[in-house]
């Protein structure tokens, strides 16, 4: 059960580009929940919910897999629900919010890559929030201003 949330039903065993994969596909589902109404306070507890799963499942699948391994990516799932929160669900504004945190999750400037030394599922999960804690108040900022 762990593999298969952490790999997020597969897409971790792609290999080279399955956190890239793992990110599209959660702005696809995240499209089709904000087509379905859902509340500002709905997309927090989804991603309040998703990052707990990777913490657990990553705590788990570390004892076979080792520390952070590729096939993990629940992590770029949650960081991106996180980019996610409260942008409008347009394309624009969906394609914005992969691009800002594919940047801060590959860069990882400030201290994200600090946050990687985390034991176990933290270890896994934190850079991927907080690079989509980044993103997300980037994109606020883009709304504030009307661009998004």
């Amino acid at each position: 059960m762990h593999k298969v949330i952490s790999s997020v039903f597969g897409i971790g065993y792609i290999g080279k580009g399955g956190g890239t994969v793992a990110a599209i596909a959660a702005c696809i589902a995240w499209y089709f929940l904000h087509a379905g109404g859902y509340t500002v306070m709905q997309q927090v507890i989804i991603s309040i919910v998703i990052c707990l799963l990777g913490i657990w499942s990553g705590n788990v699948v570390e004892k076979d897999w080792g520390k952070d391994n590729k096939k993990v990516v629940i992590d770029e799932v949650a960081g991106m629900c996180i980019a996610l929160i409260a942008v409008p669900g347009s394309y624009l504004g969906i394609l914005a919010a992969l691009v800002l945190f594919r940047f801060f999750d590959i860069a990882k400037p400030l201290f994200i890559r600090s946050t990687e030394k985390l034991p176990g599922g933290w270890g896994v999960m934190m850079d991927d929030i907080v690079a989509g804690i980044y993103a997300n108040l980037i994109l606020q900022f883009f709304i504030y201003l009307k661009w998004l």
